[in-house]
């Protein structure tokens, strides 16, 4: 069976967040589809052109094509939660003090915007 890709409207709701993680400054962007459910994820760091910077598009290009093709936020965060390389440590977000890498902290916020119940009724928490 083929999946089907869902694409966002040209003009869509989202959500950007700021974060630090031990010093290093990025912003977090979720786009939504008309459901509230993510479809797009964006990390902008704030060394433009670093390998770091260069890694992240890379990896937010292939989550966002996954989410739209189908795969379920639970399964996303519960694969990328507690990967562990630098830069990890301390953070500005009280919810999520420690991360273990910026792609652990994307996941652990998503957990924490978007639980099960609401990702599937379409709201966001």
């Amino acid at each position: 069976m083929v999946s089907q890709r869902q694409s966002l409207l040209p003009s869509r709701d989202s959500i950007t967040h700021k974060f630090q993680i031990m010093g290093h400054e990025g912003y977090l962007t979720i786009g939504l589809f008309e459901n509230g459910q993510p479809g797009e994820v964006f990390v902008k760091m704030s060394k433009e052109g670093s390998t770091l910077s260069g890694l992240m598009q890379a990896f937010c290009r292939a989550f966002s094509l996954a989410l739209q093709y189908g795969l379920p936020l639970e399964e996303a965060v519960r694969r990328f939660k507690d990967m562990r390389f630098e830069p990890m440590g301390t953070t500005g977000n009280p919810d999520i003090p420690e991360a273990k890498s910026i792609i652990d902290y994307v996941a652990r916020y998503l957990e924490s915007q978007f639980s099960e119940s609401d990702v599937r009724a379409g709201m966001r928490c």
